[in-house]
């Protein structure tokens, strides 16, 4: 297999022209592809996030090709953010750019802390279609909902991963949530692991591949 070229891709976006990364391994027909969310884009988070580029990389060691973009107001992305509600139309817009380009293959959501709760939205969206798998790392979403009954959830399977040293999610309240939801996502807690995953990066791989493949 080839290592990945990262095409430049433009996506239309409902606030105008997105810039996006397709990491493609070539795959001619490929299975599945896999479109990552970003962290939130007021703390410095893009497309080449460590985190989001790890999660990426799962794909592409299956084979299969991943898309990374830039929110709006992020890098040549145009627009300005908007709460979760824009970013999420973003993710829409990278979901329906991958069923075009591929419409045999399935369609996985992936997003790193403010990523994974647009992630999670983007998956019960209207217009998403039908979401094959989506993987939450760190996920932000105790911070948008007042209670765990507010949480659509999703219809595929869904894997939520969280460090239980995080210094900047709520550890705690994210496993207590991950474990009330019905029915409950596949919860991984990684112990010593802080939220950027500095040194973990390779367990989170070996976290995410699995239940990937």
């Amino acid at each position: 297999m080839s290592p990945p070229r990262s095409e430049p891709i433009e996506l239309a976006g409902t606030a105008g022209r997105l810039e996006a990364l397709l990491d493609d391994p070539g795959a001619a027909a490929p299975e599945a592809c896999m479109v990552v969310c970003h962290p939130h884009p007021l703390h410095g988070g893009t497309m080449t996030n460590k985190v989001v580029t790890t999660l990426a990389r799962c794909a592409n060691d299956l084979g299969l090709p991943a898309l990374r973009f830039n929110y709006r107001g992020v890098g040549a992305s145009a627009g300005s953010f908007d709460e979760g509600v824009g970013e999420t139309e973003d993710a829409l817009a990278a979901v329906a750019y991958v069923r075009q380009r591929w419409p045999q293959a399935s369609v996985w959501l992936a997003g790193f802390s403010f990523g994974g709760h647009v992630a999670l939205r983007a998956s019960t969206a209207d217009g998403a279609g039908q979401i094959a798998r989506l993987v939450t790392v760190a996920p932000a979403f105790t911070r948008y909902y007042e209670s765990v009954q507010q949480v659509k959830v999703p219809a595929c399977p869904w894997l939520v991963i969280q460090g239980d040293a995080d210094d900047v999610i709520d550890a705690a309240a994210v496993i207590d949530w991950s474990r009330r939801i019905s029915p409950p996502p596949q919860l991984v807690v990684l112990p010593g692991v802080g939220h950027f995953f500095h040194g973990s990066l390779t367990v989170l791989a070996e976290t995410v591949t699995p239940f990937l493949r």
